[in-house]
């Protein structure tokens, strides 16, 4: 298939964004770019940071979708029915997050889980910290709605003519232009508004975790900055508080395990497996540092990274709005992001 070279250009960027963590973690994010008609997204499960090794975009029918969202038809929960079979010979599966990409006019769009956004977004006032940083800009703030159907109805309700730029309560940020460079210009100047200085984190005790390891299915990560959620007592403090955003629900299970001074990763083990309840990829020991699944997926290593990230730019004082139960609940039931954690566990998205 001969692509345009807007095309191409979007398969750049969306490989350079993929691959910085502060930007798009593990299959997390997504692009578009709308040509003749046709959506081409990212696809379901699948890496942005792959775009130039692999097949990454599947074509879907663009005005059968609008016009489907405009009647609330179910269909497009999953955007699977309005995918050009013919021009998609990999069978591949359209982002969750089609609909926000269809919904936004621009010909280009740009869907990230921005670390700085993040931690604005999660707090109670975000929407007004957004609005003195992003002054000047055609945005809108939108309250967390859970990704696919309720997430467009939510941007549906409160976009307007020239909105350009959408700050997603509990989530990231997209933004859309005409051409992937001026996509490309007005991401970098968003992630840099909504910047903040990171806090410090003491270093990571090694000695104290590998004998809390021990006997255990737990190790140190390979990567010292995943310790910085609980090395920092103040980012610990948040992350106990529950789950602040969906991909961390999908990949790391609700909330995070909190050990207790006198627990081991073995105590947790069997403390888990009594109760009946799964073993968490990641537990954090306060003061000291994290310790790992053994087995743990790519995908939950780089949520567990995004977590350290987005503690570290919360301020102290912040007043933070977690997932409710009910989230939670919604985002593990859904059957759209079981298929996510299907690739995830079978590492398909890493090919």
């Amino acid at each position: 298939m001969m692509r345009s070279l807007e095309f191409e250009a979007l398969l750049d960027i969306s490989a350079r964004v993929g691959a910085d963590p502060l930007l798009v973690q593990g299959a997390g994010g997504n692009t578009s770019i709308k040509e003749l008609g046709t959506l081409w997204i990212k696809a379901s499960g699948l890496w942005l940071a792959q775009a130039r090794q692999r097949d990454v975009m599947v074509p879907v029918a663009l005005d059968p979708l609008l016009d489907a969202l405009d009647r609330n038809d179910p269909a497009c929960e999953k955007a699977q029915d309005f995918v050009i079979s013919e021009m998609n010979p990999s069978g591949l599966r359209p982002s969750i997050e089609t609909t926000v990409h269809a919904l936004m006019p621009q010909k280009v769009v740009i869907h990230v889980h921005c670390v700085e956004t993040i931690a604005t977004a999660v707090q109670t006032n975000g929407a007004a910290i957004a609005a003195e940083r992003l002054a000047g800009i055609s945005h809108v703030f939108v309250p967390y709605a859970r990704p696919g159907l309720p997430l467009a109805r939510a941007i549906a309700e409160r976009m307007q003519e020239k909105t350009a730029v959408l700050v997603l309560g509990n989530h990231g940020l997209a933004v859309a232009a005409e051409t992937v460079a001026d996509a490309a210009i007005l991401l970098t100047d968003v992630s840099r508004r909504l910047t903040v200085q990171r806090r410090a984190a003491p270093a990571a005790d090694l000695a104290a975790l590998s004998r809390l390891a021990v006997n255990s299915g737990y190790s140190l990560p390979d990567d010292i900055r995943l310790h910085a959620v609980a090395t920092d007592l103040e980012s610990c403090r948040i992350a106990a508080g529950g789950s602040l955003y969906p991909d961390h629900v999908i990949f790391l299970g609700k909330g995070c395990v909190i050990a207790a001074p006198d627990e081991t990763a073995v105590s947790i083990e069997t403390t888990r497996r009594d109760r009946g309840e799964s073993l968490p990829p990641l537990l954090l020991f306060p003061g000291k540092g994290v310790l790992v699944e053994k087995g743990i997926s790519a995908g939950a290593l780089a949520m567990a990274r995004c977590l350290a990230d987005v503690t570290a730019r919360i301020p102290a004082s912040g007043r933070l709005r977690y997932l409710s139960d009910a989230e939670n609940a919604e985002l593990l039931g859904w059957d759209a992001e079981k298929y996510r954690q299907k690739l995830n566990r079978a590492g398909q998205a890493l090919q």
